[in-house]
């Protein structure tokens, strides 16, 4: 049986310098997280797995089938995509936002009650439905965060693409945030985050893709990748990592010179 999601040799390159290079790697349901520095390629992989960007070199499947194979209206229906930078051009309001999450499924058929009973999960799940009729202009940077990631929910994809999902928001709604992306990846989805935060990632994530320079350094569990060694390889500066009731906690220790 073909991968979920399938990179082979994926790069690519802009302005004569390459962003990714050499990515191979297979994806299957679960909660798979992206690390590494600033500039390592986590957005650049996730704009080429969702077919935003056409690769210079290698190639992406879903599902079995190359991406260019899938149409945007197919592709709309397997996968969703939470960009790290989203605007908007008109002065809709929130649940107008989240709806539009619903597009897809309309092709063929007006709007009806499914569609709407969805637009209502996702604002509930991304604690979002307090603000249903309030224009999405008028909400903060965290706000428009879960309302983006509410439209997204909508989209009912079984693959979701989240980059930096937890931008802008406070530390209990990062774990609100991350325990859904888990649970859903837990009822057979597969969810792809790119994250900075380590602990974070240690706590939720089923595996990792850590990335340096556009390059894929090492993918595994957790517990595999979060070593002190491998992470001031990526990093740069030295890691302490500490075990506590089963969970890691990831301690960079900087000193200015």
């Amino acid at each position: 049986m073909a991968s979920w999601l399938e990179a082979h040799a994926l790069g690519f390159q802009r302005a004569g310098r390459w962003l990714l290079r050499g990515a191979s790697f297979s994806l299957e349901p679960g909660f798979w997280g992206i690390l590494g520095p600033n500039g390592a390629g986590k957005s650049t992989l996730l704009r080429l797995l969702s077919g935003e960007w056409r690769p210079s070199e290698g190639s992406v499947a879903l599902k079995g089938v190359p991406l260019q194979r899938y149409t945007p209206a197919q592709m709309a229906l397997e996968r969703a995509f939470l960009p790290q930078q989203r605007s908007l051009a008109f002065p809709y309001t929130v649940r107008e936002v989240v709806a539009l999450g619903r597009l897809p499924h309309q092709q063929c058929r007006p709007e009806n009650p499914t569609d709407r009973a969805r637009v209502e999960w996702a604002l509930e799940q991304t604690g979002a439905l307090a603000w249903a009729e309030r224009p999405y202009f008028s909400l903060s940077g965290g706000e428009r965060t879960r309302v983006d990631l509410a439209r997204v929910l909508a989209q009912e994809t079984p693959i979701l693409l989240l980059d930096e999902p937890t931008n802008h928001l406070d530390p209990r709604q990062q774990l609100e945030v991350l325990a859904l992306a888990q649970r859903l990846a837990r009822e057979g989805r597969l969810v792809l985050a790119a994250l900075h935060d380590l602990n974070l990632a240690a706590l939720f994530a089923d595996q990792l893709l850590l990335l340096k320079e556009g390059r894929l350094v090492a993918l595994g569990t957790p517990e595999k990748l979060l070593r002190p060694a491998l992470l001031q390889e990526v990093y740069g500066v030295p890691f302490e990592v500490l075990v506590h009731a089963g969970r890691r906690l990831v301690l960079p220790s900087f000193e200015a010179g």
